[in-house]
């Protein structure tokens, strides 16, 4: 399951499943990497796991989205 990092509050990191939407808690020492905001992690049986490909292309399309948001001004 992949889950998009929403925010990080104190030691609380919370995350958005990218397939359904839904949100949920995990405490920040779960993840074995420094994790921040955008982050996209993989819910492996072992832990969770940064996938960096997945992020750079979910930035990558957020603003494409927001520069045709822009143009249609």
């Amino acid at each position: 399951m992949k889950y998009a990092v929403d925010r990080v509050e104190n030691d609380v990191v919370i995350l958005q499943n990218l397939s359904d939407g839904s949100m949920k808690e995990e405490k920040k020492e779960t993840f074995p990497f420094k994790i921040k905001e955008k982050d996209i992690v993989v819910k492996q049986e072992d832990g969770y796991v940064l996938d960096l490909n997945a992020k750079k292309e979910r930035i990558k399309l957020i603003k494409e989205k927001m520069n045709k948001l822009k143009s249609k001004e």
